[in-house]
């Protein structure tokens, strides 16, 4: 779970105790969520770790194998948990996330409506944006899933922080309850024009939605719906090239007339210390593109409620509570 302090407060400072959810982390593209037991063991190709010896360590530490090896013990952020859960749908990655919640401008304190909580990857990373007086209102049409996000967000601590329904959001629309109280509205739908006149009417004065969606023929559409209540209509699509940095060595070669040419760099051997760099060998740091790189996720469309809309929205529902 997000570790919290005595004040109730998310901290990744304090120690780790019996009954948190540790990253285990063996590289970065192997790690697993943990549940920490006492008495219980964590095996895997470095040896044996015996869950006592972690209680008490802080968040980062490495930690001995009955062999030797090591792993580090990682606080569950949003980040690491995004890596780590159970995909039951394709998921938003951190680009993408870090993207939404920059221009949905969430900030401690809001109220976020969601449509499409799939994996709860996106709603992770809201809750601590949101926190510590924030709230997320999550739906799901689909029973099982929104059950299965339900006990995730119960495994990483943050009930008090979200709440997660069953709701045909594309054809009931999100509950009457949230009229004109939303800061900002998600929507993961198939259709997601369907979703947003309920949207519009749950948004306050000045509101941003955003709409994910994998085709570009759902972007048209949506935001032929969008022209007609709000403003500053404008997609993106987030794409992310990583780079490898590792240590490697150049060459250099003696050439006619006593000088010399550095040759390309190439994998640095393994070596001692104290051997001697006879061929004129130098280490370096090599910089190079990744070779599996993630491409095309979806489009993300922002749109923001104009003020002739909301105030239309406003006086429908001060008609309805007279």
């Amino acid at each position: 779970m997000l570790p919290t302090d005595d004040l109730k407060k998310i901290s990744f400072t304090r120690s780790i105790r019996d009954g948190d959810l540790v990253i285990v982390y063996e590289r970065h593209d192997v790690m697993k969520a943990v549940k920490v037991c006492e008495n219980s063991t964590f095996q895997n190709r470095f040896g044996m770790f015996k869950h006592s010896d972690w209680i008490g360590k802080p968040f980062g530490s490495k930690v001995l194998s009955n062999k030797g090896g090591f792993v580090y013990l990682l606080a569950p952020t949003p980040e690491l948990w995004t890596l780590v859960l159970s995909h039951r749908t394709q998921i938003l990655y951190i680009a993408d996330i870090s993207f939404v919640i920059m221009f949905l401008e969430i900030v401690p304190g809001c109220l976020i409506l969601e449509s499409g909580t799939g994996s709860g990857s996106l709603t992770t990373s809201l809750a601590r944006a949101v926190a510590p007086t924030g709230h997320v209102y999550t739906f799901d049409f689909h029973e099982q899933r929104a059950a299965s996000a339900r006990e995730d967000f119960e495994k990483t601590g943050l009930t008090s922080l979200v709440t997660v329904g069953v709701r045909d959001v594309q054809g009931q629309g999100f509950p009457e309850e949230f009229v004109g109280l939303a800061d900002s509205v998600f929507l993961d739908l198939p259709q997601p024009w369907l979703a947003i006149p309920s949207a519009e009417r749950m948004l306050k004065q000045d509101g941003v939605l955003c709409s994910f969606s994998p085709c570009i023929e759902q972007v048209q559409r949506s935001a032929e719906t969008l022209r007609s209540k709000f403003t500053d209509i404008r997609t993106f699509e987030v794409l992310l090239r990583t780079y490898e940095v590792r240590e490697g060595k150049t060459e250099s070669s003696q050439v006619e007339g006593g000088g010399s040419v550095e040759l390309p760099p190439c994998k640095k051997r393994v070596r001692s210390k104290q051997a001697n760099n006879t061929n004129g060998d130098s280490s370096t740091v090599m910089v190079r593109p990744c070779s599996e790189a993630r491409g095309h996720t979806g489009y993300l469309t922002f749109a923001r409620l104009s003020s002739t809309a909301m105030s239309v929205s406003q006086r429908l529902s001060d008609t309805k509570t007279s």
